[in-house]
């Protein structure tokens, strides 16, 4: 028997009519090399969960390993299963990964690109992890992505929203479940156009890295297409704590929107500061005062408290969703922690079981095997909708949250209530597009 596959490198052709001169594809070539990076020899396999343990993100990346935890058990046999069973494709089987026992090691990335690299290179070296998943930071998302395509093994990004990611800094060996700043825009510009109107003047408050550069970009793009001016962007290190000398300013800048594009830590801090100068109380340029979030989650919702009511910004998913798949995984979720999930929990849930999916569907835990299996792969049940794992660049594609502050909140997790659900196709773009220009997607490495 043989079978045709068309993936992004054309048309192969594998089984027992491969030695009558079909070309192999490379990760079944015997000559290419002896094996691959931490091929499992025994009864289990090792995943890594880097995770920001400390640091501005840490309470981001302490959801994160509570859900990575749930999809071992869940991939395991252990507990109810929860988005296993609403997952359109119906490889896992609740028996580890290729019957294989899932183990996992955990590093903490600090929210720093060298700390990152180095938890990573450790589990991966030392603990024989063949798959690292996690991260709450752009910067250490493009870090640990390289270090894994050098390594030779897959790297399911967590929370990293920088266009970089799948842009400049796209590697074969990466994939990002997780939106970007693009779609973040193209989801926000015309619900603030609606809610504020096409005549403003924005000052962005922006994190001095990766994320924070294209966010801002985006942004910024999104707003002045649709007749915004942006007065001006402040950069500010991402170890700030105190932003009321960055807040001062805005007040005789001539803006009357204030864009914080700060997440976690920062985010909390910054618009608690804005709140405390009584922005949001004043008129400026006959308009309200108005504070945007271009990039939201519930951990900083709730960490704000009031100062969020009212404030516009978009996210990945929210547990607060309706179809089956997202019900699913809160219900196990809650069970288990007492608590909702957060959007970065659920893309690292997610994240694991697309793997192991991948890995089930190549009948391989070779890295470039699960690189076919992934690439332009199609499914639904893991909530956000139909979504494509697109093969020109390794983003995923969906439909993107926007969400506001609730006014009333009712207890310390309903914080942010549904404004729209933006449908897929308002937020796709050329893989060509100028925000992702640079870089190559490259060349799967199996490693060793």
């Amino acid at each position: 028997m043989s079978f045709t596959k068309l993936t992004r490198r054309g048309l192969i052709q594998t089984g027992a009519v491969a030695g009558a001169g079909l070309a192999l594809p490379t990760y079944l070539r015997a000559e290419a090399h002896a094996g691959f990076t931490n091929a499992p020899t025994g009864s289990t396999v090792t995943l890594g969960f880097n995770v920001p343990q400390t640091g501005p993100y840490a309470e981001e990346g302490l959801d994160e390993l509570r859900a990575q935890e749930l999809a071992v058990q869940h991939l395991n046999g252990e507990g109810d299963g929860g988005m296993m069973n609403t997952f359109s494709s119906k490889a896992l089987k609740g028996n580890g990964i290729l019957g294989k026992k899932v183990e996992y090691v955990t590093g903490d990335t600090q929210t720093k690109s060298d700390a990152a690299r180095a938890s990573a290179k450790a589990m991966i070296e030392k603990d024989g992890a063949i798959m690292i998943n996690g991260g709450s930071s752009s910067g250490v998302a493009v870090a640990v992505q390289g270090l894994c395509q050098e390594a030779g093994v897959i790297f399911m990004a967590g929370l990293t929203h920088s266009n970089d990611t799948t842009g400049k800094d796209k590697k074969a060996n990466g994939f990002r479940h997780f939106f970007n700043g693009y779609m973040s825009a193209a989801a926000l510009a015309p619900v603030l156009k609606n809610a504020y109107g096409e005549d403003r003047r924005a000052y962005h408050l922006t994190a001095d890295y990766t994320w924070g550069w294209t966010q801002q970009e985006s942004i910024a793009a999104a707003t002045e297409a649709m007749g915004w001016e942006t007065v001006n962007n402040v950069l500010t290190p991402l170890a700030s704590t105190d932003f009321s000398s960055y807040i001062a300013p805005v007040l005789n800048s001539g803006a009357d929107v204030l864009v914080l594009n700060h997440y976690g830590g920062n985010m909390v801090n910054s618009l608690t500061n804005a709140v405390q100068f009584g922005l949001l109380d004043k008129e400026v340029n006959g308009k309200k005062f108005e504070i945007v979030v271009p990039l939201y989650s519930e951990l900083m919702a709730a960490g704000a408290g009031a100062n969020v009511q009212g404030v516009i910004g978009s996210m990945n998913w929210n547990w607060q969703l309706q179809d089956e798949g997202s019900k699913a995984f809160v219900k196990s979720f809650g069970e288990k922690y007492g608590r909702p999930p957060s959007n970065s929990a659920h893309t690292c849930y997610v994240q694991t079981l697309l793997y192991a999916d991948a890995v089930e569907r190549a009948g391989t835990f070779n890295p470039c095997g699960v690189v076919e299996a992934l690439e332009d792969f199609e499914f639904d049940g893991l909530g956000n909708g139909p979504v494509l794992y697109r093969g020109d660049d390794h983003q995923c594609f969906k439909d993107v949250l926007v969400m506001k502050g609730k006014d009333n909140p009712t207890n310390e997790f309903d914080t942010l209530e549904i404004v729209e659900v933006t449908p897929r196709a308002q937020v796709e773009y050329a893989p060509d597009h100028p925000m992702f220009a640079g870089g190559e997607l490259g060349e799967c490495n199996p490693g060793a």
